[in-house]
């Protein structure tokens, strides 16, 4: 299995597992060039304390038999209010939604590029970019909208 993934590679990995757990508003923030400790925050909140360990467990276990990773350090699992696993280059921070709003790291790391991602009731992925464009990708394919009435595969691309 691979092991040596790009930054990007493990941040859209890492927003996938979440989205597998049924995490919510999962953004992806581009931080190359602002801060010298990593590249990418993935931020997604689960709708409650459990739902949160369930993400911070699907990315684990995912990453750890998928591609042998194991986070460098992980906090907030036993509250679970907020969970940070440190992969480096990557970090996930898997919040409760009062708890997101409280520490509103969105905001805090306003000026940096980034990318939210949901996933549609067919496994469809689509990713809304920081400049308003609009990704979806089904597979293999992948499909650019600028938001209008677009579909993809039948299912139509929301806007923001």
């Amino acid at each position: 299995m691979k092991t040596d993934l790009e930054p990007e590679e493990l941040a859209d990995l890492i927003a996938g597992y979440a989205l597998d757990k049924k995490a919510a508003d999962v953004t992806i923030l581009d931080l190359r060039g602002v801060a010298g400790y990593t590249d990418f925050f993935v931020v997604a909140s689960g709708n409650t304390d459990r739902q949160a360990k369930a993400i911070h467990d699907g990315v684990s276990e995912g990453l750890r038999k998928e591609h042998q990773l194991l986070p460098r350090r992980v906090e907030g699992v036993q509250e679970g209010k907020w969970i940070l696993m440190d992969y480096l280059d990557v970090v996930l921070h898997a919040f409760t939604p009062d708890t997101r709003e409280h520490y509103r790291l969105e905001q805090l790391w306003g000026d940096v590029p980034k990318r939210k991602l949901a996933a549609g009731p067919d496994g469809t992925v689509t990713t809304t970019e920081s400049g308003g464009r609009e990704r979806a990708e089904a597979e293999d394919d992948e499909v650019w909208t600028d938001g209008s009435d677009e579909s993809v595969d039948g299912e139509p691309v929301a806007g923001e």
